[in-house]
């Protein structure tokens, strides 16, 4: 009886060491998925503060949290099976998905910047003020949509560097990094859309008298500025990056070919990721300029509003 008992404490032990084992296994994909995908983390951070721009106080949070959840319903529920059903039955599928996207990155990133020279007062946050919840239901729902594409393009770019792992690893991993990064960026947005709150009830407090106050309500607009210019960037890089690598990888040689050679002449690393970073930004926006301008060749004859009014900033 008792060696019996201690068989099945040894075979309990052996099963905890493995799970052990597994959850480190999906721990590590997680991370290396995450960090693949972090251009698109990045401009995901960037582009959700606007929503909540100029909106009450006491709904800023309120919104974020609605639109955190829906970002983990779009991970998790929509585009989670979706993928790994790809990956199970079409992973040849995966690239073409991930060229898609890595296209539209480059549209929106191009289309961020040619609203710099067609920049028009956005509405949004009036209508938010004067029609209330309707207009704000409206906003969420807009900012939920934009992140199921942005979240679209984490999973595919995160199970793509996980593909020749197994099956429950693949899904493991596909989960952390939903979770991580979807609380990590949300709970990174909130922080920011309330620390010139923060800053305002610091100087209130001190009679204006708070340098740190001060700072915050000063600061803020221009880190969220700072911010925008580094998601638009990080669209332009990532999408360029993905798409001249999976037109390398069907066989059309440039422009790859050229960012290799050229990377190769820089021996320090930094400088090497420097350049390929800055030359994939270059053809993403040239591919983005390029979508730009048939989106709103079209759009005009149609009578269709410009494709620069529906840029993020």
């Amino acid at each position: 009886m008792a060696g019996g008992l201690f068989a099945l404490l040894d075979d309990v032990s052996l099963i905890a060491r493995a799970a052990a084992s597994s959850v480190d296994d999906v721990a590590a994909l997680g991370g290396k998925a995450s960090m693949k995908a972090i251009g698109v983390v990045v401009d995901d951070a960037a582009v959700t503060p606007q929503y909540v721009q100029g909106i009450k106080p006491q709904r800023e949070l309120p919104m974020i949290w609605r639109i955190t959840k829906g970002s983990l319903i779009n991970k998790l529920v929509i585009i989670l099976p979706i993928v790994m059903i790809l990956s199970w039955i079409a992973p040849w599928a995966l690239t073409p998905i991930l060229m898609c996207g890595g296209a539209y990155l480059c549209f929106e990133g191009a289309e961020k910047i040619l609203s710099l020279f067609h920049s028009t007062p956005s509405d949004a946050t009036d209508t938010v003020q004067h029609k209330g919840p309707e207009a704000e239901d409206s906003l969420v729902k807009s900012a939920i949509t934009t992140d199921l594409i942005l979240s679209a393009e984490i999973m595919v770019i995160s199970l793509n560097e996980v593909i020749d792992q197994p099956f429950w690893l693949r899904l493991g991993a596909l989960i952390a990094v939903g979770i991580l990064l979807t609380l990590g960026v949300y709970g990174a947005v909130g922080l920011l859309v309330k620390m010139d709150d923060i800053g305002l009830a610091l100087t209130q407090r001190r009679d204006g008298k708070s340098p740190l106050g001060n700072a915050l309500v000063k600061g803020m607009p221009i880190v969220l500025d700072i911010i925008g210019v580094i998601g638009t960037a990080a669209m332009l890089w990532v999408g360029g990056h993905i798409v001249t690598t999976g037109l390398h990888e069907f066989g059309v040689d440039q422009p790859h070919g050229l960012i290799e050679a050229t990377t190769e002449h820089f021996h320090n690393g930094g400088l090497s990721w420097l350049t390929e970073t800055a030359l994939s930004m270059v053809c993403g926006l040239i591919l983005g300029l390029i979508i730009a301008c048939i989106v709103m060749a079209v759009k005009a004859s149609t009578g269709s509003p410009s494709a620069t009014s529906a840029a993020q900033h």
